[in-house]
């Protein structure tokens, strides 16, 4: 069965239609898979709408769905018109690169390179890659507490198991001792992922590589309890060389994922939210260009909107706050596509965001100096925006972020005292 490649807001019909990345066929299988699946929801955005008896509308999600019959869903982010799956799935495969926490160099490689797989395979290859210059390094081995009935003494004796021996067993010694063992709990989630990747992927490059560390790892035995074994995942200077590995397990194995698909089923299939992608990958980009003595906060949580009855209420949380001295900067990203020609429609900026840019200013900024709501550089938005003035001293911007160039474009004059950032221009970062 073919792979279904679409895009957000993709629509999904059992109908026969000429597959695009905005409309396609689904099997009814999978069709109804897909209704379930949004029924047995009970956190996070909703995944799709259905729109008909047999058509469905998706969300503002991106990722892979597997359903139970084999039907494998690629949903890519809609950053342009172009009917082309691949600049489309180098940008998601660079912004789940920097969602994961991975060191900037192996987010921007991610980036460089030619996707012509699914998100699945690349993922898989990912884990394969790091797995493989891990066993390079070598396992992490540990000791292993063993007791057993031996004919030769080994270790300690079990004093007090020994004297309750039955006289007909007189001979077997009931022994205590160390093996020194790769069986530990990292080691066991790397062989669970490991066999999972192996019965999965369909890429011949993935399915030689995972074979042959299957190899390597054949004594080890597999996590039967995954979410108690990443709790006992260590991370010290003796586990270094683990890291690189420990983001692509955990998502092949579905944990501390922004959004996960859960149930009876277990195919491959993860999704992540395109607001917070967006927003990650933002202020991984701003915390690297921070000036000396600045700083990032994330989703800060000082201030609320009003106070009742002594208690706070109606948090007031901006996306990304930068600090320097006793001056700050609120902003927020939004995952949406501005059209820089239409002032009469307000440009697509909902009212709501400045009402909420209006609070921040008066509580973390008091109510002075200037703001930023950040959208993704489009066709029709490729400039910042003229400033809107709140109220004496008080202005919000509204600026794009060029995902392909990699850089925030800023105003010829922000204000006379720019943001906190290294910038070699005055037009871009």
């Amino acid at each position: 069965m073919n792979p279904i490649v679409v895009r957000e807001y993709a629509y999904l019909t059992t109908s026969l239609v000429q597959n695009t990345l905005d409309h396609a066929q689904v099997p009814e299988s999978a069709f109804d898979w897909l209704c379930g699946l949004e029924e047995r929801r009970t956190k996070g955005g909703r995944l799709l709408s259905v729109v008909g008896r047999n058509e469905l509308q998706l969300r503002s999600f991106v990722g892979v769905l597997e359903s139970p019959c084999g039907q494998v869903i690629e949903i890519l982010p809609k950053h342009h018109d172009l009917d082309d799956p691949e600049p489309a799935r180098a940008l998601m495969c660079r912004l789940i690169a920097g969602a994961l926490n991975l060191p900037p160099h192996e987010a921007d490689e991610a980036g460089l390179r030619l996707f012509r797989t699914p998100l699945s395979e690349w993922i898989m290859g990912r884990f394969l890659t790091a797995l493989e210059h891990l066993l390079k390094r070598g396992l992490r081995f540990d000791y292993l507490r063993v007791e057993e009935e031996s004919r030769y003494l080994r270790g300690q004796l079990d004093i007090a198991r020994q004297l309750r021996q039955p006289p007909h067993k007189g001979h077997l010694l009931h022994i205590r001792h160390d093996v020194f063992l790769a069986n530990r709990p990292e080691n066991r989630l790397l062989k669970k992922a490991l066999d999972a990747v192996a019965r999965r992927t369909r890429d011949a490059q993935n399915w030689r590589l995972s074979h042959e560390l299957s190899g390597v790892l054949r004594e080890l035995p597999a996590s039967q309890d995954t979410e108690q074994d990443f709790r006992k995942w260590h991370d010290d200077r003796l586990m270094v060389h683990y890291r690189p590995v420990k983001p692509w397990c955990e998502l092949i194995l579905r944990q501390q994922l922004p959004h996960s698909v859960h149930g009876d089923w277990r195919g491959i299939s993860f999704l992540f939210p395109m607001e917070r992608l967006f927003e990650d990958y933002v202020a991984r980009w701003i915390h690297r260009h921070l000036q000396n003595g600045a700083r990032l906060v994330t989703q800060a949580r000082r201030h609320s909107l009003c106070r009742h009855r002594g208690r706070e209420m109606f948090q007031l949380r901006p996306d990304l706050l930068l600090e320097q001295g006793d001056r700050r900067w609120a902003m927020d990203t939004k995952w949406k596509r501005l059209d820089a020609t239409a002032p009469a429609q307000k440009y697509g900026i909902a009212q709501g965001d400045f009402y909420q840019m209006f609070a921040y200013g008066h509580h973390y900024q008091g109510g002075q100096g200037d703001m930023a709501l950040i959208y993704p550089k489009g066709r029709d938005f490729s400039e910042p925006l003229p400033p809107f003035e709140m109220q004496r001293g008080l202005r919000l911007w509204v600026l794009p972020f060029d995902l392909e160039a990699k850089m925030l474009l800023l105003p010829q004059s922000w204000t006379d005292e720019p943001l906190p950032l290294k910038i070699t221009s005055a037009r871009a970062l």
